[in-house]
C-alpha cells in the first residue's frame, strides 16, 4: 500500500504534471472504484486542478470552488501518466483522467478491487475522509507521546492505525521499529520516556529519508515504481536475509495476509516473536530464542 513518502512524490508529481490544466473528462471502466455520485463526475470535468495535498493516504485534487475528487490507492492502487487520450487497461485499469496534455491512469492489479475515487463538496464533507490520526512529521515530542498512549497497543498496530498516526502502513513501520530498536508487538502503555524519544526520532528520520530517496529516484518524471518491497530497505519484505546492523537473519510474525518483519537481536533481545499460525501447529517445538532457531537449522521455511 502506498503510504506517506509514497503519496507524498505522488502529490508533488502531480503538481508538476497536472496543476493548473484542465480537466477534460473522466473516464470510470470499473463501476466499483467511483463511491459516490453526488456531485457527478461532470461537476469537476472542465475546471482547472488548483491544487493538489495529502490526506492520510488519500490524495486530494482542489478543483476549485470547495469540490474536490479524493482517490484512495489501497494495497495495489496505481497511478501512471501516459500519452493523451490512451486506453485504460481492461484487467487492471479503474479510470482515466483526461487533460489536453496526457492521461493520468488509475490502476490496480489484484483480483479484489479496493481502490476509490470519490467527488467531494465543501471542506466539511473532505473531513470525513481524514481518519483524525495525527501528522507523524508535523507534530511534537509531547503531541507524538500523547497520541501514542491513547490507546494501550501493540507498537506496529499503533504506528500503522489511521486514528493515531496518519499515513503509515505495514513497510515503513517495519522499517520505524528496526531504526527505533523496538519490538512489533511490544505496548505502548509500557514505553519508556527514553523509548518513546527513540521511536519519535524514529519516526521522522525513517519517512523524511525514504521521501528524499523516492524524490531523488523520480526526479522530474512521474513515479513508476511504487512499491512497498525496496532492495534498500533493512527488514520489511527481508525475512531470512541478514539484518544491516547486526547480520543476525530477519524474523517475521504471519498474519492473516499480512507480515511484520524484526530483527530479533536488534529489537527483541534475542527473543523469536511467535507466528500465530507456526507456534499453534508447532507447539512445543516453537524455538523461543535465536540460539534456538539457529539449533533447528536457521530461519529456513518450516
Amino acid at each position: 500500500m502506498p503510504e506517506l513518502p509514497d503519496v507524498v512524490v505522488y502529490v508533488e508529481a502531480l503538481v508538476r504534471f497536472v496543476r493548473g490544466h484542465t480537466l477534460e473528462r473522466i473516464r470510470v471502466v470499473s463501476p466499483s472504484v467511483l463511491r459516490t455520485y453526488d456531485p457527478p463526475l461532470s461537476a469537476v470535468e472542465g475546471r482547472t486542478v488548483e491544487g493538489f495535498r495529502r490526506l492520510g493516504k488519500r490524495i486530494v485534487w482542489d478543483m476549485g470552488d470547495e469540490l474536490f475528487v479524493v482517490i484512495h490507492l489501497m494495497v495495489a492502487g496505481r497511478l501512471a501518466w501516459v500519452a493523451a487520450g490512451a486506453a485504460v487497461p481492461r484487467k487492471v485499469g479503474l479510470a482515466a483522467f483526461d487533460f489536453e496534455h496526457g492521461t493520468l491512469l488509475l490502476r490496480e492489479a489484484a483480483t479484489k478491487k479496493r481502490a476509490g475515487l470519490w467527488i467531494v463538496r465543501g471542506e466539511e464533507d473532505l473531513a470525513g475522509h481524514d481518519r483524525g490520526g495525527v501528522e507523524p512529521l508535523e507534530v511534537t515530542l509531547g503531541e507524538f507521546s500523547e497520541a501514542l498512549r491513547r490507546e494501550n497497543r501493540t507498537m506496529k498496530r499503533a504506528l500503522t492505525d489511521p486514528r493515531i498516526f496518519s499515513g503509515i502502513g505495514n513497510a515503513y513501520s517495519d522499517e520505524i521499529l528496526h531504526r527505533a530498536r523496538l519490538s512489533p508487538v511490544k505496548r505502548t502503555g509500557g514505553l519508556t520516556e527514553e523509548e518513546i524519544g527513540r521511536l519519535y526520532d524514529a519516526v521522522k528520520t525513517s519517512l523524511t529519508d525514504w521521501t528524499e530517496r523516492l524524490r531523488a529516484e523520480t526526479g522530474e518524471d512521474f513515479p513508476k515504481k511504487v512499491t512497498a518491497f525496496r532492495p534498500d530497505m533493512a527488514v520489511h519484505g527481508k525475512y531470512g536475509n541478514p539484518c544491516p546492523v547486526c547480520g543476525s537473519k530477519v524474523q517475521r510474525i504471519v498474519y492473516a495476509s499480512n507480515e511484520t518483519n524484526y530483527c530479533a537481536i536488534c529489537q527483541t533481545g534475542g527473543r523469536l516473536l511467535a507466528d500465530r499460525s507456526l507456534s499453534r501447529l508447532l507447539k512445543e517445538d516453537w524455538p523461543k530464542t535465536i540460539e534456538d532457531l539457529e539449533e533447528m537449522g536457521g530461519s529456513s521455511s518450516w
